[in-house]
């Protein structure tokens, strides 16, 4: 399957942090197979003093969907992230792991619709600062994921 994260980071060193969780990804769900360039951005959601490091990470897993949730939020744990927003109201934080969508081997988008996860992530084209970096690595892939959400 290929996966689609967004990362973002608004506190502490923010490139640090954003290649610290890339490692920790690779070496938990899989190989990497593009990651975007790095996007400073304001806040969204919330007002805070401190803006955003984003990118978007594409890797190939054999993890299902439920499985990887399980380990970005094991990671953003290690990393010193102590709440997940909940109910759209947003913190600061030291990373953040979003997954965007997944594709099977053979391209068909993986929809999933439950209490822990929706795929394809619902708030994508809403936030600039997922559409750019993921546009930067997978102009093409995105179409359906769009498609799916829009």
């Amino acid at each position: 399957m290929t996966l689609y994260l967004s990362l973002g980071t608004n506190l502490g060193d923010k490139e640090h942090n954003l290649l610290f969780a890339v490692r920790k990804i690779e070496e938990r769900i899989g190989r990497r197979v593009s990651l975007s360039s790095f996007y400073a951005t304001a806040p969204w959601g919330f007002t805070s003093a401190n803006g955003f490091l984003n990118a978007v990470l594409c890797v190939e897993t054999t993890f299902l969907p439920l499985e990887i949730l399980r380990i970005t939020q094991e990671i953003e744990r290690e990393m010193g992230r102590t709440r997940k927003s909940v109910d759209g109201v947003y913190t600061d934080r030291v990373i953040d792991i979003d997954l965007l969508f997944c594709l099977e081997s053979d391209g068909t988008l993986v929809v999933q619709n439950t209490p822990e996860l929706t795929l394809p992530h619902p708030l994508m084209l809403q936030r600039d600062f997922v559409m750019k970096p993921l546009a930067e690595i997978a102009p093409d892939t995105i179409k359906p994921a769009i498609g799916a959400v829009g």
